[in-house]
């Protein structure tokens, strides 16, 4: 697991983060949960100021639950997934360590909480990734 800084100990021991796991434990396994959680994911992405390597790894990340979700894509461990969905329940709720509706800073938890998770899978963001560009090669009918 990644090693965590001050700021995501608070996040993950909050009851805002305790919350968005269990629900991701229930949810987890809806495909049309996961594919609107996806939506949600994007359309908060565009109201804020993030930075673009966030937004490039986050735009990988909906990509990998959207193929989750609709079953093109299994390799990706149980426990990545409930982690990978409580912290995008997070990322979309307005209200959280940091509430989103406070100019600036708002994003700052949701932020820092993403970079923790993409250390923490990146493994199975590399499989993917691999996966993804493996699925892009047509497939020569000789």
């Amino acid at each position: 697991m990644a090693e965590s800084t001050p700021l995501i100990q608070r996040i993950l021991q909050s009851l805002f983060f305790r919350e968005a796991q269990k629900k991701a434990s229930r949810s987890a396994r809806n495909p049309a949960f996961l594919l609107d959680l996806i939506t949600k994911v994007l359309r908060t992405s565009n109201k804020g100021a993030i930075i673009h390597d966030v937004q490039e790894k986050l735009g990988l990340l909906t990509r990998l639950i959207r193929a989750y979700a609709k079953g093109e894509y299994r390799q990706l461990p149980w426990k990545s997934v409930v982690l990978t969905v409580a912290v995008l329940i997070y990322f979309v709720s307005p209200i959280d360590v940091i509430p989103d509706l406070l100019p600036i800073i708002g994003f700052t938890d949701d932020i820092a909480l993403l970079v923790w998770l993409f250390r923490t899978i990146s493994n199975d963001l590399d499989t993917f990734k691999v996966w993804e560009a493996e699925q892009a090669i047509p497939v020569d009918p000789q």
